[in-house]
């Protein structure tokens, strides 16, 4: 099995320390990481609202507010892990941090080793079965979603990037409804300002690819006032 850093897991840095920030972006790259840093609240939504990203460090006192205004803002629109590294020690902090949707809190002063384990553990079990070849089937559609390609009745079909990370993020969620907004956070990115029209259009384009009459679709269908589900009862 591949090691986590191998899937080039992407970790966006959230602190205020250039220096220290600096030391962690080089060991973690030199372990296979892909890594972005910044150092406020505001320009960590920025990246937040153009990329997704495998996991967050985030340090609790920025420039421009705190850590936990982050992570709170970053929970009520996705699910990706987050590492608090913080030199507020105090039982308060680490509680709240954890009460408001952290996975970790590392104080500081740590050891890039100790940082390195925690990483490695968190994303191994973000990742736990990634490296399984991951097939979704409705229809005469087969969607292969660790490497990334579509068939339609033995056929290739051709997507863009992000219709194919609509289709594999709606199969991750198949039979489940799924609201607009955890479908602009998870494919156009957290924090992003996107048109609601952008998501229909991915959505009947995705129709006119895959479904057989597009017009009375019967595996991407919507769900009034909620959003969208992939059926998949033929499983």
């Amino acid at each position: 099995m591949a090691n986590i850093s191998d899937l080039r897991a992407k970790i966006l840095i959230v602190d205020d320390d250039k220096e220290l920030s600096f030391i962690i972006k080089k060991m973690l790259e030199t372990y296979g990481y892909s890594v972005t840093v910044t150092h406020t609240c505001e320009s960590a939504f920025e990246l937040l609202a153009g990329s997704s990203f495998d996991l967050v460090l985030l340090d609790v006192n920025l420039p421009d507010g705190t850590g936990f205004d982050v992570c709170k803002q970053l929970r009520s629109a996705c699910s990706v892990p987050v590492i608090f590294a913080s030199a507020r020690t105090s039982e308060d902090d680490r509680v709240t941090g954890f009460d408001i949707g952290g996975d970790d809190y590392l104080p500081k002063p740590y050891s890039m080793r100790e940082l390195l384990s925690r990483v490695n553990a968190l994303l191994r079990r973000t990742f736990k079965n990634s490296t399984e070849e991951k097939t979704v089937c409705f229809g005469d559609v087969r969607v292969n979603i660790t490497a990334r390609t579509v068939e339609k009745g033995g056929k290739p079909v051709t997507l863009s990037l992000r219709e194919f990370d609509l289709l594999a993020y709606l199969c991750e969620n198949q039979n489940a409804a799924v609201s607009k907004e955890k479908i602009f956070a998870a494919v156009w990115g957290a924090f992003t300002e996107v048109e609601p029209s952008t998501l229909a259009v991915h959505i009947r384009w995705l129709r006119e690819k895959l479904e057989d009459d597009p017009a009375e679709p019967k595996y991407i269908k919507t769900v009034r006032k909620v959003g969208y589900v992939l059926e998949v009862t033929d499983r």
